[in-house]
């Protein structure tokens, strides 16, 4: 049977590629047929989407679970194969085959539907997160991966015009303190290989009886650079949790001193790699038109800037 393109997926492509986003939905049929069959794979469940990727379910010849995974090839996408390969199953989803030309990836099959949203505790959910990053980070990024040195040289020459477009003065403040504390530390990006999107929905746990580590992650967008530059994800998601809590500055600065000791960080440079991560986020937001800062990652930087 062809595979249907769910009509959310091609909205959103569209939405964020615009007419070479409709060109590759109107492909992905004929793509994912193409290697249904290069792959010996058969369809085993209904397809799951993200804002730009397909996931399909399959079988391999011999019976093993696995799912197979189409998306464009972009800066962001272009080094997922490459990174999975370097890890090799240890921390993340293991990679099984590759096409280059599309960007097509077989991976090994997780569950979806066990992610560290639903585990309950969230200190419990930032233990394992905090594992998982400094597992990924123990290795050096292969060459010709995009850099943090290039993302934060772009980033210093879009601040200015970002800042200029927030109304409110403290905001603007916030954005050159942010500023600053890249500028402090961008002589010295670093070498690691980082997964640069590890938040809680992107760490799955195996199907029951697996014989793999209880959870992995999925889904990189990896860079070489420093590990301080990981740790934002973690802060800002499950803010709930967060908002929650009799004492939030608090829950937040465990947080953030968890993630420095898993990782063996220094304190002040994981602070301003966290805030230049801030910053990329709020020149992102003002770039697509928002007039103010992100509230959570205002409270964020505001703690690492030593404010609350």
């Amino acid at each position: 049977m062809p595979i249907l393109v769910p009509p959310a997926l091609a909205e959103s492509l569209a939405e964020f590629l615009g007419a070479d986003g409709r060109t590759w939905a109107a492909r992905l049929p004929a793509l994912a047929g193409e290697l249904l069959e290069r792959w010996e794979l058969r369809p085993d469940g209904p397809v799951a989407h993200g804002v730009v990727g397909l996931v399909l379910p399959v079988r391999r010849a011999d019976g093993t679970p696995a799912a197979l995974k189409l998306q464009p090839v972009d800066e962001e996408t272009a080094g997922e194969p490459v990174a999975l390969r370097a890890w090799d199953g240890h921390g993340a989803v293991r990679l099984l085959d590759h096409e280059s030309g599309s960007g097509s990836m077989l991976l090994e099959r997780l569950d979806p539907a066990r992610s560290l949203l639903e585990l309950p505790d969230d200190r419990e959910a930032l233990h394992v997160l905090a594992g998982l990053l400094g597992e990924l980070t123990q290795h050096q990024a292969p060459i010709g991966l995009r850099t943090l040195a290039e993302t934060a040289d772009r980033l210093l020459l879009r601040a200015p015009a970002a800042a200029a477009a927030l109304g409110d003065p403290a905001e603007r403040r916030l954005l050159a303190d942010c500023t600053a504390a890249l500028l402090a530390v961008c002589a010295e990006p670093g070498d690691r290989l980082l997964h640069w999107d590890l938040h809680y929905g992107n760490v799955l746990a195996p199907p029951p009886g697996s014989d793999r580590a209880p959870w992995l992650a999925i889904d990189p967008k990896p860079l070489a650079g420093h590990p301080g530059f990981e740790l934002l994800p973690a802060l800002r998601n499950r803010w709930a949790d967060v908002s929650a809590a009799g004492d939030p500055a608090r829950a937040l600065r465990w947080r953030f001193e968890l993630l420095v000791e898993v990782l063996e960080l220094d304190r002040e440079v994981a602070a301003a790699w966290t805030l230049a991560r801030v910053l990329q986020n709020a020149v992102w937001a003002v770039e697509e038109g928002e007039g103010a800062f992100d509230p959570a990652q205002r409270v964020i930087a505001e703690l690492l800037l030593g404010r609350s």
